[in-house]
């Protein structure tokens, strides 16, 4: 139980930390990624709206930022030369001679009247003007033409421009950014996970210990019952030997009866939950023990004018605990004998494929409504009246599902339709290696 726990502290631990981290590298990422999109386009609108130059840029020659001359930054903020100003006023000075763009010109009729490529090095004439005549025919303002960023225009004698900025530095850095998240993220996942391993036993402790002393209740509680009920059970015995048998001694015995059984069904849920049930797995014919306890119901079935059903296939072989298997099967068409509607019918059926399958079956006026897992929560009744009626507790299907994953199996409740559910056992034919283990 403490191992259970402890998993599911980590798992759900991690799980929450893994999503903030997607979200966060997602968030940052996408951010990252728009303001360098947001810096090109301010910088293909300056150039589209000043016929693909730079404002004020005296020539291609000097290459000059307006009203600036060489060497003018390192005087402008001596005293803090890092501060956000300086350094944005550094980059509008360096932009000139950072950027690395072309251009194309068209006429009204869509010819190339004029381009310039003499300010990148890896887009001659012939590359220009088709990356041109295809963002031309475009319908799109602006977008993405393989790793440039193209933006229309018109120049102020009419005509159409179209310029293009090189983004693969930039595009470089978008992903260098991406790759140094998702190391980061993943040092961060690793190092969460120790800390949280290693820390998980005293997170779970007050937990594990509630349990523990409800656990150790119920198994102290059990034990002290049986005395009682073996007392009241030999009380009879005697009143019935002097006074003969009677509607009151017999409701007496009933009631012993089911108190047994509910004694014996929560010994079983609480030596499962603590995992000291030290239960030797043997082989043994599964086909003749499910067929065993189906005969055994087969006379109830027909009292109770139900139709009874029985498909076992022969000579499955399993290794497990007989008495676990019997008393799984048992409990199951228990269930379906008073839970199964008025005249119904009732099925049994065992089959071996890629896992070994047990199934019962059985009609029902009313199926409870959503997830039909609530039906193995410890004494969930989805009709309590009816419950009262056939003496149920609402914890035979818990003690199903216990012997089911204590097998390494699992059990499911579906629904067939709205008048049949049938309650699915699915077995492994090996023993998983877990049970292999404690078994030695």
């Amino acid at each position: 139980m403490v191992n259970k726990l402890r998993k599911k502290f980590v798992i759900t631990a991690m799980l929450s930390l893994l999503v903030i981290l997607v979200i966060m590298i997602a968030v940052i990422n996408i951010v990252n990624l728009h303001q360098v999109t947001r810096d090109t386009d301010n910088l293909l609108e300056m150039l589209v709206s000043n016929d693909g130059v730079f404002p004020g840029k005296p020539d291609n020659a000097n290459n000059m930022p307006p009203g600036g001359k060489r060497g003018e930054f390192s005087f402008r903020n001596p005293s803090d030369p890092f501060s956000f100003n300086a350094l944005n006023n550094m980059r509008s000075m360096e932009m000139p001679y950072q950027a690395r763009y072309f251009w194309v010109k068209f006429d009204s009729e869509g010819s190339v009247m004029e381009l310039d490529v003499s300010h990148v090095a890896a887009i001659d004439e012939e590359s220009a003007t088709a990356y041109g005549t295809e963002a031309y025919n475009s319908s799109r303002e602006k977008g993405f033409n393989r790793p440039y960023r193209y933006m229309k225009g018109q120049t102020s004698d009419g005509s159409s421009i179209i310029v293009f900025a090189d983004m693969s530095s930039s595009l470089i850095n978008v992903y260098k950014l991406l790759g140094q998240s998702l190391l980061v993220g993943a040092f961060t996942l690793l190092a969460m996970f120790i800390l949280v391993f290693l820390f998980s036993g005293q997170a779970v402790a007050p937990v594990v210990e509630s349990l523990e002393k409800q656990k150790r209740f119920i198994t102290d509680a059990g034990h002290e019952l049986k005395t009682p009920l073996a007392v009241i059970s030999a009380n009879v015995d005697v009143l019935e030997l002097e006074s003969g048998k009677s509607e009151w001694s017999t409701s007496i015995r009933n009631q012993v009866g089911r108190m047994n059984s509910l004694v014996k069904n929560l010994l079983t849920l609480s030596r499962m939950d603590e995992e000291r049930m030290h239960v030797v797995y043997t082989d043994f014919d599964m086909s003749a023990t499910v067929k065993e306890t189906a005969l055994s119901f087969e006379a109830l079935a027909e009292s109770k004018s139900k139709k009874y059903h029985m498909d076992i296939e022969e000579d499955i072989h399993i290794t497990g605990d007989q008495n676990s298997i019997n008393q799984l099967a048992s409990l199951l068409l228990d269930n379906a004998m008073k839970y199964s509607s008025e005249n119904g019918s009732i099925n049994v059926f065992l089959s071996k494929g890629k896992s070994i399958v047990l199934e019962v079956s059985n009609t029902c006026d009313c199926i409870p409504e959503g997830n039909l897992d609530r039906l193995f929560d410890r004494f969930y009744r989805a009709d309590s009246s009816r419950a009262r009626e056939t003496g149920g507790y609402g914890i035979g299907l818990s003690v199903a599902r216990a012997i089911a994953q204590s097998h390494g199996g699992n059990i499911e409740a579906l629904k067939d339709g709205d008048r049949i559910i049938r309650f699915v056992v699915t077995l492994p034919k090996v023993l998983p290696k877990s049970l292999q283990k404690a078994n030695k």
